[in-house]
C-alpha cells in the first residue's frame, strides 16, 4: 500500500446556492409589501365624515291645536233607597187582620195589620172605672176639708190617686190605637212577616218597607278630587239595568274613610215611576269645569328618561321638544291633554327614536281622505 494518501475534497453545487438567494428574495419581497400599508396610504380610502356633523332622523308631525273640553269626575256607585226601615209591632197581641200583602206600595200612615183589641179594650174599661172611683174619693175628700172634717194629707193622697187612674186612662187608650200597625212613610212593602191569629211581642219586627222614591246613588271620592264635586252640582247617571237619569249632588262628606281615604258623596235621582230598584250599579259622571286641551291619540304618548308622561313636539329650528303632559279626560278614540302650547307640531310617527334636544327632519303627516258620501236609496 503506498504511504502517499490521496486527499478527498469536496465543491459545491452551484445550483444549490441559488436556490437559497431565491428563497430569501421572496420573503423580503413578501415583508415589504406587507408594511407597505403603514408608510404609503392608499389612494382608494374614503375619507371619513366630520365629527359635527350627524344625519337628521326624518319624523313625521302633526299640528294640534288646543280646544275647550269639558272635565268630568268619574266614579262607580250603587244606588240605594231614600229610606229603608223596619215595621215593628207597638203592642202585644193577637193578630187580627193583615190588609197588605208583600210587594204592595203603600201611603204614609196605611195601616197594614190590626191586633185584637179584646184584651186592650178591657183594659181600658178597668181603668176608665177606676178613674171614676179616684175622681169621687178626691171630690168627697176636698168637701169635707171644706167643713173641717177631713185633713189635708188625705186630699193630697186622693189627688194622687186621681192623677193615677188618668194616666191609667190614658195608656189603655194609647195602647188601643198602637193596636193597628201603620207604615211610617209611602213606600214598598218588601217583607212582610203576619199571618191572622199570630201571637205579636211588643217590639217584634213585622216586616220591612222601602222608599226608592228617589233613589240615592252613592260613591266614593278620592281625597285629591274632593275639592271637585260640591253640592248642588248636576250628575248623569248611567245604570247598569240601561237607564239613564240625572241626579243632583245632595251631600258631601267632610270625614275620610280610615281605611280607603276617600269621602263619601250622595247623589239624588228622581224615580217617581219606581222602575229603577234599589241596590243596583251605577256609573257616575260629573262635570266639574273647562280646560284648554289638545286631542291626541295615546300612542304619541312617551315617557322621559326620568319617568315623567309627556309628548314630543318640533319647535323652531327643527328641535325636539318634550312636554310633559295631564291626562284629563280619556274617550275611545283619544285622549284630552294638557301641556302642551296652544300650537304644537306633535311627533306622530319617529318620537321613541328622537330624544329631547335633538334636530329632526319633519315632514307633515298626510289629511285623512273623507270618504265619498252614499247615495240615498230612493
Amino acid at each position: 500500500m503506498s504511504d502517499e494518501t490521496e486527499q478527498l475534497s469536496f465543491e459545491d453545487d452551484r445550483g444549490t446556492s441559488r436556490s437559497t438567494w431565491l428563497a430569501a428574495g421572496l420573503v423580503a419581497a413578501i415583508v415589504v409589501w406587507m408594511g407597505s400599508g403603514y408608510f404609503l396610504p392608499s389612494g382608494s380610502e374614503v375619507a371619513p365624515p366630520p365629527a359635527d356633523k350627524r344625519v337628521e332622523a326624518a319624523v313625521t308631525v302633526t299640528r294640534s291645536s288646543a280646544q275647550p273640553v269639558t272635565l268630568f269626575f268619574h266614579a262607580e256607585g250603587q244606588a240605594l233607597p231614600d229610606r229603608d226601615t223596619s215595621i215593628r209591632a207597638e203592642s202585644s197581641g193577637d193578630v187580627a187582620e193583615v190588609l197588605v200583602s208583600k210587594g204592595d206600595d203603600v201611603e204614609n200612615g196605611a195601616v197594614i195589620a190590626r191586633l185584637s183589641a179584646t184584651r186592650a179594650e178591657a183594659e181600658l174599661a178597668r181603668a176608665r172605672e177606676e178613674l171614676v172611683r179616684a175622681q169621687r174619693e178626691f171630690d168627697n175628700a176636698s168637701q169635707l176639708l171644706d167643713r173641717g172634717v177631713a185633713t189635708a194629707d188625705r186630699v193630697s193622697d186622693a189627688r194622687a190617686s186621681l192623677a193615677g187612674a188618668e194616666a191609667a186612662v190614658t195608656a189603655a187608650e194609647e195602647t188601643i190605637r198602637s193596636l193597628e200597625i201603620i207604615a211610617p212613610f209611602a213606600g214598598r212593602i218588601e217583607t212582610l212577616s203576619l199571618d191572622p191569629g199570630e201571637f205579636m211581642q211588643a217590639g217584634a219586627e213585622v216586616g220591612r218597607i222601602v222608599d226608592n222614591r228617589p233613589l240615592t246613588v252613592a260613591i266614593q271620592v278620592p281625597q285629591q278630587a274632593l275639592r271637585r264635586i260640591q253640592n248642588g252640582q248636576t250628575a248623569a247617571v248611567n245604570f247598569i239595568t240601561g237607564e239613564e237619569r240625572q241626579g243632583v249632588v245632595s251631600f258631601v262628606g267632610t270625614s275620610a274613610n280610615a281605611e280607603t281615604r276617600t269621602f263619601l258623596a250622595e247623589i239624588d235621582v228622581a224615580n217617581e215611576d219606581g222602575a229603577i230598584p234599589a241596590g243596583i250599579s251605577a256609573e257616575i259622571r260629573i262635570p266639574t269645569g273647562e280646560a284648554e286641551a289638545h286631542f291626541l291619540q295615546p300612542s304619541t304618548v312617551s315617557l322621559s328618561p326620568t319617568g315623567r308622561l309627556g309628548v314630543k313636539s318640533v319647535g323652531e329650528d327643527n328641535v325636539v321638544v318634550f312636554h310633559p303632559i295631564t291626562i284629563v279626560r280619556a274617550e275611545i278614540d283619544g285622549i284630552w291633554v294638557t301641556g302642551l302650547p296652544d300650537e304644537a307640531n306633535v311627533i306622530t310617527v319617529g318620537q321613541g327614536f328622537v330624544n329631547e334636544g335633538e334636530t329632526v327632519r319633519p315632514s307633515t303627516a298626510p289629511e285623512p281622505l273623507e270618504e265619498p258620501a252614499q247615495e240615498t236609496a230612493r
